[in-house]
């Protein structure tokens, strides 16, 4: 494994281990044929024509008021000629522009607006607009209807935290960290090594100021003022980058929703950041915490609802992070010491919305979101967190934890795929269920049932980078590419297990890096995170 992180060391990016990959005989998504007819026919064009409708829609109001105007204008001369010799005279351009004429004019339509309800309501026995204007009423109404029953949620921008190279350590300095806490014992720092040479990270990837102090001899800074300049560093520097990206006043921002599953000081976390960039008074702002890795996708659905209950539609800022300043463990059971191996400083910020016009300049637009709670008592202990046998506070992790996120992460899918898969996947599965029960309960023989491609209906995957482990699983189970899961392992090694903001880091490397799998406009990412609790979040966007 050291091999390993030596030759994947990050350089400038990691575009150069995209290039490695691609020279390798593992399949790439040109391994993919297909026939540009087949490729027409894939497209959403639901989708398409519903990103433009509204464009179409304002362009039409001009139109139908243009059309209202001019049917006006032609019937007031028609009541009042004039003489066309004095068209281009300028006491006849005075005329037109007069407030007298203009009164007059707007008053023309409003006695026709009203005559044209009266006429509908007396069963249309005469119509008093033309045609035209007519035409173009019901075409607007239809279109806007349309709008309407699409409620769109559109992601303007999102930026993810890259740390000063003053926080980033190598293996050997977080084993030196360790040794310096002063608390652990030599089979402890073992035990912590060979996770370390395990886990898939790199060695370059973020600490906070407060425990990276150490390395300088200073004693650790683990006080909750410290813990607060890392939130602060953190969150100031990634909503400021989102809302540039997305060209966002703070004055703008409808809803705010952070996340962070242990560290909730009060004032929160939302008070900081509204404070900061003075945001209005009345925004609705809403902190969530102790929801482990898979709450970035849990407070996105969460500002996607509150806006969908806007009349006007508004737009969401949505922040992803965890603090790890006051949550280092300092005990010495092995339960706990993974939480100090893994877990790394990150953070991302999001800007929706759900306005019309805002989808011409957006990135994505969420097609669906999925949450699926696993009720059982065994996953509810699976990331807990307590004192251990010393009284000492830290999150616990079960053995059982693979095996209970596969079975959650199976239900979670269970529910998406009718919502994403072709009906040739969806009738293999319903086909293998049947014939599952028959031969159970004819032959007492048992089938397995049919895991559906879902590669046939997403182009790009971020998993969440919660391990090694993690990705080797689902990339099993999936029946993924290796260029799959490019994304999910990059991320792992070049910033660690950054909790709830890890799926954006991966979408950021699609983006930008990736080049085995480069991502097109049309084409689909779906996003799988774990928390604590325990549960499996997923959603699924197209790349506008």
């Amino acid at each position: 494994m050291a091999r390993d992180n030596q030759a994947m060391k990050r350089v400038q990016s990691e575009s150069d281990v995209s290039v490695a990959s691609t020279e390798s005989e593992s399949p790439t998504y040109r391994s993919y044929h297909v026939r540009k007819s087949s490729l027409i026919g894939m497209i959403n064009w639901t989708h398409v024509f519903r990103t433009y409708i509204p464009h179409l829609t304002v362009i039409g109001i001009g139109v139908l008021v243009a059309l209202i105007f001019h049917q006006v204008l032609t019937d007031l001369m028609e009541q009042q000629p004039i003489d066309t010799s004095t068209f281009h005279d300028n006491k006849y351009k005075a005329l037109l522009l007069s407030p007298s004429y203009i009164l007059t004019v707007l008053s023309a339509i409003q006695d026709l607006l009203q005559k044209q309800v009266h006429s509908i309501l007396s069963l249309r026995k005469e119509a008093l607009f033309s045609p035209a204007v007519e035409a173009c009423f019901v075409s607007l109404v239809v279109m806007i209807l349309i709008v309407k029953m699409d409620n769109p949620t559109y992601l303007l921008s999102f930026a993810t935290f890259k740390a000063p190279k003053e926080w980033k350590v190598s293996h050997e300095q977080i084993i030196e960290m360790m040794k310096r806490q002063g608390c652990f014992t030599e089979d402890s720092l073992d035990f912590m090594q060979r996770l370390l040479e395990r886990s898939g990270t790199g060695q370059s990837t973020a600490w906070p100021p407060g425990i990276v102090r150490t390395l300088e001899g200073k004693p650790p800074d683990r006080s909750i003022e410290g813990s607060r300049r890392e939130a602060e560093t953190i969150l100031f520097d990634i909503v400021e980058n989102a809302m540039r990206k997305a060209k966002v006043h703070p004055k703008d921002i409808d809803v705010l929703v952070i996340n962070c599953s242990l560290f909730s000081p009060t004032p929160s976390l939302c008070a900081s950041v509204i404070s900061k960039f003075q945001m209005r008074s009345d925004i609705h702002s809403y902190n969530l915490s102790g929801m482990g890795c898979g709450a970035s996708l849990l407070a996105l659905d969460l500002a996607k609802n509150m806006l969908h209950r806007r009349r006007m539609g508004g737009k969401a800022l949505i922040v992803s992070t965890e603090i790890i300043t006051p949550n280092l463990y300092i005990g010495n059971e092995r339960a706990f010491l993974l939480q100090n191996t893994l877990f790394r400083c990150g953070g991302a910020a999001m800007i929706i919305s759900n306005r019309w016009l805002d989808g011409s300049r957006a990135w994505f637009k969420l097609l669906h979101t999925v949450r699926v709670q696993n009720p059982s008592e065994d996953a509810f202990h699976c990331v807990f967190e307590c004192e251990d046998s010393e009284g000492i506070r830290g999150v616990r992790l079960s053995k059982d934890i693979v095996k209970v996120a596969g079975k959650t992460m199976e239900k979670n899918l269970t529910t998406l795929g009718p919502l994403v898969l072709p009906w040739s996947e969806q009738a293999k599965v319903a086909f293998s269920v049947v014939a599952k029960f028959v031969m159970k309960k004819l032959f007492g023989k048992r089938v397995n049932v049919y895991v559906p491609d879902f590669k046939r209906a997403v182009d790009h995957f971020c998993i969440h980078a919660g391990g090694r482990a993690v990705i080797d699983g689902i990339e099993k189970n999936m029946k993924l590419e290796k260029f799959h899961t490019e994304p999910s392992r990059m991320v792992l090694l070049n910033y660690g297990n950054t909790s709830s903001s890890s799926i954006w880091y991966e979408m950021e490397y699609i983006m930008n890096e990736q080049k085995t799998n480069p991502l097109r406009k049309g084409d689909r990412i779906m996003q799988v995170a774990f928390g604590s609790g325990f549960k499996c979040t997923s959603g699924v966007w197209l790349k506008l």
